[in-house]
């Protein structure tokens, strides 16, 4: 019998939405398994850090029904978790910040063998969609802040 494949997908997600939902999906389908690293908040320096804590956040996206399982970033070492859970594919959401090409060198480095993958843009199906957890944040500060 043959091990399964894996795919892990990254991010903070923080107030999941259908983007979230779109990206993980799409994850999914690049392997048997769907492994989800969830950003711990110490480590989110790129932009504004999660409103929900980090188990919430991991319990929230360990629920769906697409995610084999959900783990929190390790807080020094981005990729301890990757080495962990030795994957086939990474898959990159369509607007994250990261460098593919550097980290597939740092991968090499380690010893990891994995192909690298950038998932689509997922456009909104209806004007009053949101996409993203700041554009959610910002609605609710107009209509009730």
């Amino acid at each position: 019998m043959t091990e399964p494949t894996r795919a892990v997908a990254q991010g903070t997600f923080d107030l999941l939405h259908p983007g979230h939902i779109h990206y993980l999906e799409e994850a999914a389908t690049y392997a048997d398994e769907l492994h989800v690293i969830v950003a711990r908040r110490a480590n989110v320096t790129h932009k504004e850090p999660p409103i929900l804590s980090d188990r919430q956040r991991q319990e929230t996206v360990g629920a769906l029904g697409v995610v084999d399982a959900a783990h929190r970033g390790h807080p020094e070492d981005i990729f301890v978790p990757i080495e962990q859970i030795d994957p086939d594919v990474i898959v990159l959401g369509h607007d994250q910040h990261h460098d593919a090409a550097a980290i597939s060198e740092t991968l090499a480095d380690r010893g990891i063998d994995c192909e690298i993958e950038r998932a689509s843009t997922r456009e909104p199906s209806h004007d009053a969609e949101l996409l993203s957890s700041r554009a959610i944040i910002d609605r609710i500060l107009k209509q009730r802040g």
